[in-house]
């Protein structure tokens, strides 16, 4: 990863395919919660190793505690990931960094628990931002109530991170307060905004609908259609979007992917995809 394109990244709020750093004319390896199939998830333990590993972006997801403060996490509650069990919202700092974040994670799926004990922790945003100053993010706002937006931007912005981050929300609501809050930062479109351009991507017409974002975080279907086929991603690079596809575990779908001319994949697997995504640029020699 270059720091070129990092530096442009905010600055993508309109223009051609070209203006947009996440379409790059190679797949990125996007470690989905750090790559949550091999390490916790969501710790800075996953991070660490999918940063070694060499992946091109770390992705995550992000609550708020009951003092304020940014966290990672996929789940609203401590309850499946942890041995502790509660919302987070209602949890101070302390009171969930002290649960055991490594503790129900088996990879080998054979009950041995080897980071149980181990003081993995669940991350901060803070954390994560200072660790790896220059990886591009993915963060997912899962919390909509009350509002992250100002507090976010705010943390992106004092982290001198704003333009190596891509936002999204299943939210309509928090997606509209932190566009608001910080529209010099990238973000992924949402469901309902999302929907026209796969609808009509399916009759050639995908450009007479509205883009407010410049990546397209999709899965390979939605709604009883499928959303990811070669007419969408072209349809996509024509407005300059981007196409990260989630949450892809399997090597015969990678490998379909990979051939279709996605931007991304997001993985539970990074070590997975890193193998195909080598193979396949050494079957194109």
């Amino acid at each position: 990863m270059t720091l070129g394109l990092l530096g442009v990244l905010g600055a993508c709020g309109g223009g051609a395919a070209q203006s947009n750093p996440l379409i790059t004319g190679r797949v990125w390896n996007v470690a989905h919660q750090g790559g949550e199939l091999l390490w916790p998830s969501n710790t800075m333990l996953a991070f660490r190793h999918a940063a070694k590993l060499g992946v091109d972006m770390l992705d995550t997801d992000m609550h708020a505690t009951k003092d304020g403060v940014l966290v990672l996490s996929h789940d609203t509650t401590l309850d499946r990931l942890t041995d502790t069990r509660g919302k987070i919202e209602d949890m101070t700092l302390a009171q969930v960094q002290a649960a055991d974040a490594g503790y129900t994670l088996s990879p080998a799926g054979d009950k041995t628990f080897p980071f149980r004990g181990q003081g993995v922790r669940v991350a901060t945003l803070s954390e994560l931002l200072t660790e790896f100053p220059n990886m591009p993010l993915s963060i997912e706002i899962k919390q909509v109530t009350p509002s992250l937006g100002v507090p976010f931007c705010k943390a992106l912005r004092d982290a001198g991170a704003t333009a190596r981050v891509v936002v999204s929300s299943f939210s309509d609501v928090a997606m509209g307060d932190f566009r608001a809050a910080c529209p010099e930062v990238l973000s992924s479109m949402t469901e309902k905004e999302l929907r026209p351009l796969v609808l009509l991507s399916k009759v050639g017409l995908a450009g007479l609908a509205p883009v407010p974002g410049r990546s397209a975080q999709v899965p390979l279907t939605g709604g009883g259609l499928t959303v990811v086929t070669p007419s969408f991603v072209k349809a996509m690079h024509r407005r300059g979007v981007s196409v990260q596809v989630w949450t892809i575990n399997d090597e015969a779908t990678m490998r379909r992917l990979v051939r279709m001319g996605v931007d991304g994949i997001l993985t539970d697997d990074p070590v997975l995809l890193q193998r195909v995504l080598e193979e396949e640029k050494g079957a194109e020699k």
